[in-house]
């Protein structure tokens, strides 16, 4: 985070980030902005030790015993610099950003060191030793799950029960999109579904553990469905050629993002629901964010400071939008000091233009919806799980 010696008073959410209309007239730093980021600073801190010993504990993992994967040669390179990303993340006090970027590293260590030790087995025993090998993952992942449900997270930052609650959200999906795999094309092509369920479900696991403390008013939480029905309209309707096949990565993770949002919603995980929605939003808005010359960047910084203060200074607890801003952040100042890349300017740039103004609209009341006829079937495609 930058030194802030300076606040700036930040007008209703705009899409215009000219500094006119974002920052007002600098003034003397409010005693109470000190307080909020004194606040936020021994809250974080109080969870680092256990963040670093997780992400010192897959390394060490790593080093004494690195997965190989023909599929993927690179894995060991992947994992460890996603950890190491994790680490930076921690260590510039972006504990929201650590944890995310320790749930990605997470989900794919699991899948690639369960493909990479049952391998031998299930490809020698075939499906029935598939078989073995899913009752087993699913038997431990439902444990945890209900362990995790169990979790009163009243006293957790609610970034936190979002991060624990879409990872429980992708456990099934991952074990039956595995067992497809095996059926499919081959029994030892779901073991890294497995592995990756199993890694979710201890990522939850984590979560809950954290000795984090919120010390803020609760964010109101309410069903997100009428904002995903609208934005999953937006992208049926951009969904045209030549988007449609130039960003066709893109309009994968928007579609399964949605899709995950809307079964967190389902199972009333509104923390999970929101920080889905608001990661649709960004991915929707990547489909047509410009790159940005050096004038937006400078003013991009500025309002990335400015809404630090805004949160810093708030008596309720805004860990989500806290954890975008913290990624916003992070893309445009590495901490190598490289330069930033066009993708990442264009999607900090789109969460604080799009992202941050519709947390703040998702905590007004929801607008009604509108129920289609009950002759209308509703069919979802899924090529794979969440990838």
């Amino acid at each position: 985070m930058p030194a802030l010696t300076t606040t700036a008073k930040l007008r209703p959410w705009s899409r215009d980030l000219n500094l006119k209309t974002i920052l007002k007239p600098l003034i003397a730093f409010p005693v109470c902005v000190v307080f909020g980021m004194m606040c936020f600073a021994r809250t974080a801190s109080e969870a680092a030790p256990q963040i670093k010993a997780e992400i010192q504990r897959i390394q060490q993992s790593l080093s004494n015993k690195p997965i190989t994967n023909s599929d993927i040669p690179s894995i060991d390179k992947m994992l460890m610099d996603g950890l190491q990303g994790a680490s930076e993340a921690l260590g510039r006090g972006y504990t929201f950003l650590s944890l995310e970027t320790l749930g990605q590293v997470s989900d794919l260590y699991y899948g690639a060191r369960a493909a990479a030790d049952s391998d031998t087995e299930v490809g020698k025993g075939g499906f029935r030793a598939f078989e073995r090998a899913w009752s087993q993952a699913s038997a431990q992942v439902t444990l945890i799950d209900r362990a995790v449900k169990d979790t009163d997270w009243n006293h957790l930052p609610v970034a936190i029960q979002a991060l624990a609650q879409t990872a429980e959200g992708r456990t099934q999906p991952l074990l039956e999109g595995g067992r497809g795999f095996a059926i499919s094309t081959a029994p030892k092509d779901g073991l890294l579904y497995l592995g990756e369920a199993k890694g979710q479900a201890e990522f939850a696991k984590f979560c809950a553990t954290l000795n984090l403390s919120r010390q803020r008013s609760p964010l109101p939480l309410r069903s997100m469905l009428p904002e995903l029905l609208a934005l999953q309209e937006k992208t049926n309707t951009a969904f045209q050629p030549p988007r449609s096949i130039d960003l066709h990565p893109r309009f994968i993770a928007l579609n399964s993002t949605i899709k995950l949002a809307n079964e967190l919603d389902a199972s009333r995980s509104y923390a999970g629901s929101l920080y889905q929605y608001l990661e649709a939003v960004r991915h929707y808005g990547l489909l047509s964010a410009a790159p940005l010359d050096a004038t937006k960047q400078a003013q991009l910084k500025d309002a990335i400071v400015a809404l630090h203060g805004k949160f810093d200074a708030s008596n309720q607890d805004d860990s989500i939008a806290q954890l975008f801003l913290q990624r916003a952040e992070s893309q445009v100042a590495h901490s190598n000091g490289s330069a930033p890349s066009a993708d990442e300017w264009r999607s900090a740039w789109v969460i604080v233009d799009q992202v941050l103004p519709a947390y703040a609209a998702a905590q007004k009341p929801a607008s009604p919806v509108n129920r289609a006829s009950a002759k209308t079937i509703d069919i979802t495609l899924v090529r794979w799980p969440y990838t």
